[in-house]
């Protein structure tokens, strides 16, 4: 099971366009390339999965336990050449003073060779000491490699080189010059997202061009078959025999695209087909039993969600008869009244008592912790009473002029969410939250929202009927 952990010293040393540039330049020469992400992300892996040609998974010790991690690695490792896993931050960053959700702590569990990414700017003879400290702080982590990246010109690396081979002895595998095609632009979450890029394919492959030409990929696939099999404990793997019965609608586009892969298919396993549709396009919605709206960019994109006007409606009058909804972060900013943002505002969907505003700042950001309020939606008999699950959040935009009767399906126990002690607004079948949750076996949320969904079904056809004479009425 060859696989490699591409980690850094520090955050910001251009690990995602090296993981992207390697996914892509081995795809190119008919490797089975399997990319992996540590931690909460969406961005990132959009832009793996799309240099990789396989959906990207998250490996997340937050909401994850480590046979969950093991056996998830496994599974989505079936058929590939290479595993490639991007880590978060650096190497040895973490929550707690042992790191034990750090990129080291999840290379010793998968027991992956690490390749170290070197922003080397500015950097000569001080490289050494940097190289020999990260080896000897634990030698339970395989430093296999080192990729050097922002370099001034040969020169410079001639230097870098020398130095690396006479103080240590870790192999320098690539060393990446600084060239504009290797930029991507950013914001206020990081990376812009890839389905939000019109360019992202020549942007991959210019990418993958420089950093196929640059880095040793036959030393790369010699470092990852270095890593041992990987045992599973209990091989997790989604089995259902649950009857695909339910419809559900999800909004794919360029305000939206905030999905974990692996909780869209345990929606599917639930017994859901996922029907997809553009928020900025599509002028009324498909024929479903229930909406997920997830996060993404609706701010950037709202002047052309404000003037979809029967979208809006329509949804709006779905929600007013009942049809379960579940909408996160950027989902939440669409269900809003209004969504203002740098002295502009568009009216949103409205359904949902609350404004949002964005600010230049993070109103709620990293790990949250949230218990369960009696009010929600999705209890079924298997759901102990407040119970505490493990989720993050990450939104410039606040709800603001909050109705005062607004009720909540979560408690916060650590983390922001709307107003600082709750998330999840309760409206008829809705649920809209701040909060993005992860499928796990800590918490099964995919199947209790089919569930729901399922439970409401039988106003599905009335709502169907009722739209339709809509639509008839205005022709």
């Amino acid at each position: 099971m060859s696989h490699v952990l591409i980690s850094a010293a520090h955050k910001s040393s251009g690990k995602t366009t090296i993981s992207m540039g390697l996914c892509a330049a081995l795809q190119a020469q008919g490797k089975i390339v399997q990319p992996f992400k540590k931690g909460p992300d969406y961005i990132d892996p959009m832009w793996l999965a799309q240099a990789s040609g396989r959906n990207c998974y998250n490996l997340d010790y937050h909401t994850m336990g480590k046979e969950e991690l093991r056996g998830t690695f496994r599974r989505y490792m079936a058929g590939a050449d290479i595993g490639i896993i991007e880590g978060n931050k650096g190497l040895y960053d973490g929550l707690d003073l042992e790191g034990r959700n750090s990129n080291a702590a999840l290379a010793r569990l998968l027991k992956a060779p690490v390749v170290l990414v070197i922003s080397a700017k500015g950097m000569t003879r001080g490289i050494a000491p940097l190289i020999l400290g990260y080896q000897a702080f634990d030698e339970r982590v395989n430093i296999a490699g080192v990729i050097l990246n922002k370099l001034g010109g040969k020169r410079h690396e001639g230097k870098l080189r020398a130095v690396i081979e006479h103080y240590t002895d870790v192999p320098v595998i690539g060393a990446v010059h600084e060239h504009a095609d290797l930029n991507i632009d950013e914001r206020h979450l990081g990376l812009i997202p890839s389905n939000e890029s019109r360019l992202s394919t020549e942007t991959i492959q210019r990418i993958a061009s420089h950093v196929g030409d640059q880095v040793d990929l036959g030393r790369l696939m010699e470092i990852a078959a270095l890593a041992p099999d990987v045992d599973t404990g209990k091989y997790l793997k989604l089995v259902s025999n649950a009857k695909t019965d339910v419809r559900i609608g999800v909004a794919r586009d360029a305000a939206f695209g905030f999905y974990y892969p692996n909780d869209l298919e345990a929606l599917q396993a639930a017994g859901a087909e996922l029907v997809f549709f553009d928020a900025l396009h599509d002028r009324s919605l498909p024929e479903v039993d229930g909406l997920f709206i997830g996060g993404g960019f609706p701010e950037t994109q709202a002047k052309q969600l404000a003037a979809n006007r029967e979208l809006k409606q329509q949804i709006r009058r779905e929600i007013e008869d009942g049809m379960p909804v579940y909408a996160e972060c950027g989902g939440l900013m669409y269900l809003s009244r209004v969504l203002k943002w740098r002295d502009e505002s568009h009216e949103m969907c409205g359904a949902l008592g609350l404004d949002t505003v964005m600010y230049d700042k993070p109103q709620g950001r990293g790990y949250v912790r949230v218990s369960e309020s009696e009010d929600f939606p999705w209890q079924d008999n298997r759901t102990e009473n407040n119970a505490v699950y493990c989720a993050h959040e990450f939104h410039y935009s606040k709800a603001e002029n909050i109705d005062e009767d607004i009720r909540f399906g979560y408690k916060m126990m650590r983390g922001f969410g709307v107003d600082g002690a709750h998330d999840g607004v309760i409206y008829k079948n809705t649920f809209a939250s701040y909060t993005h949750l992860r499928d796990s076996e800590h918490n099964r949320w995919a199947s209790r929202f089919v569930q729901f969904v399922r439970k409401h079904k039988g106003g599905s056809a009335k709502r169907h009927a009722n739209n339709a004479d809509q639509r008839h009425q205005s022709l």
